[in-house]
């Protein structure tokens, strides 16, 4: 055999043996250290777990030089050890389960693992019996890092008994470890981190820097491992994070705008807020803009902010029994946001998180039906800069008409949007 066979022939089985890897499960008893909600979730019928996954992890590369269309052909590069935590929140009842698993990639801009999607999307996850599973993909929740706060609280610092053992490689193992996670959840080994529950669907989520990195996932990762059903990327910029350890805002070469590449394996819901659009020192997501099509579908929400008031403030005590008055006034408008003062009230318009909770039904009937989510026409743009660079002294390059769409701006009522228009 020529030299030249052998090395692609041992390229492909090293790829083989990198995308197929099944890690190994450990149960971990006692309470994990993420915050999910101030009220008991076993009063909703859930139970929460906690698992280490660890094994061998694969860095990619990619076969040519990025491009804005999101066509990235990846390859399999360096291996590494790992181990990381996984996170399961399930119904206790089997009978109670969809069929669904909803996989988050935590969020970690705050240097901290954040579950901020389960927090978006817990109301429709526990009434309609998915399942939840949150990743420990990043190596800033684990060992700390850049954070957006200036602190940072990994968990091997808020508990180094219990996480000292996790090892993570860096962020470009990243996207094989939250495959291996995807596959730990549809595994049959005799530790099932879902316990009696069997998988019909898994479902891939993130916000934020984490829809930076599932962007990437998607594009270059996706149609080598195999692992997800579909996924649902929620306020993701115009940009896409790099496959090495330069994080989300990408890497030298790579193109400031990524658009979600044409060829997609499975559906992808991205769901986009008002200010999501806007330039800043990256790109806006009107810059990445792209039609929909039979696997794509793209959400963009009027009046709505990157984080609003629910974010930081209503989700963690919105348990589906709050009485409607407390509920209320959990919307009432305030600037105060984890301990600090703000110039200006938070966005405290109520639709953001019932279009996210809405995106994730219509995706896992998209999947389990083949019924595509309803189309929404995109917010109109204009150049005009001087009225939101007023309010809010931020780099607002493209507004909707009339209004600005900065964080902590009032919204107008004809901004509401109701959960079942987008069904």
């Amino acid at each position: 055999m020529k030299p030249s066979v052998m090395s692609a022939l041992a390229v492909v089985l090293v790829a083989g043996v990198a995308y197929a890897q099944h890690p190994n499960v450990v149960a971990v008893p006692g309470q994990p250290t993420l915050i999910l909600s101030s009220f008991d979730l076993a009063l909703l019928g859930y139970t929460t777990e906690e698992f280490f996954i660890s094994g061998t992890a694969s860095s990619y590369t990619l076969a040519e030089p990025p491009s804005p269309l999101g066509v990235w052909n990846a390859e399999s590069a360096a291996t590494a050890p790992f181990t990381t935590r996984i996170v399961v929140v399930r119904p206790t009842d089997p009978k109670k389960f969809n069929g669904t698993v909803v996989v988050e990639w935590l969020n970690v801009s705050g240097g901290v693992d954040a579950g901020v999607d389960w927090n978006t999307t817990h109301r429709e996850i526990t009434r309609n019996g998915y399942a939840y599973v949150a990743v420990s993909a990043q190596k800033v929740g684990i060992d700390g890092g850049f954070s957006i706060t200036g602190s940072s609280t990994p968990l091997k610092k808020a508990n180094p008994e219990r996480y000292g053992r996790l090892v993570h490689p860096g962020d470009a193992f990243s996207y094989d470890m939250f495959s291996q996670a995807g596959r730990a959840v549809r595994a049959t080994d005799p530790v099932r981190v879902l316990g009696p529950l069997v998988p019909q669907r898994v479902l891939a989520i993130g916000e934020s820097q984490s829809a930076m990195f599932l962007t990437t996932y998607v594009n270059a990762v996706d149609r080598l491992a195999k692992v997800y059903d579909g996924f649902l990327i929620h306020s993701r910029f115009g940009n896409a994070s790099s496959l090495d350890n330069a994080g989300m805002a990408g890497g030298p070469g790579q193109p400031r705008v990524v658009k979600q590449r044409r060829d997609l394996r499975v559906p992808v819901m991205t769901v986009v807020m008002e200010t999501d659009l806007l330039d800043s020192t990256i790109a806006g997501y009107h810059s990445a803009r792209q039609p929909d099509h039979d696997r794509l579908r793209v959400w963009e929400v009027a009046g709505t902010s990157h984080a609003d008031n629910y974010t930081f403030n209503l989700g963690s005590i919105d348990s589906g029994t709050l009485p409607i008055e407390k509920l209320a006034a959990g919307f009432e408008p305030t600037n105060q946001i984890l301990g600090a003062s703000l110039a200006k009230p938070i966005n405290n318009a109520p639709q953001h998180h019932y279009v996210v909770q809405a995106a994730l039904w219509n995706l896992d009937r998209w999947v389990k039906t083949g019924q595509a989510p309803a189309k929404a026409a995109p917010l109109k743009l204009t150049t005009s800069r001087s009225r939101c660079a007023a309010q809010s002294g931020a780099r607002c390059e493209w507004t909707r008409p009339g209004r600005c769409a900065h964080a902590v701006g009032r919204r107008t009522d004809r901004s509401v949007v109701r959960r079942r228009e987008f069904r």
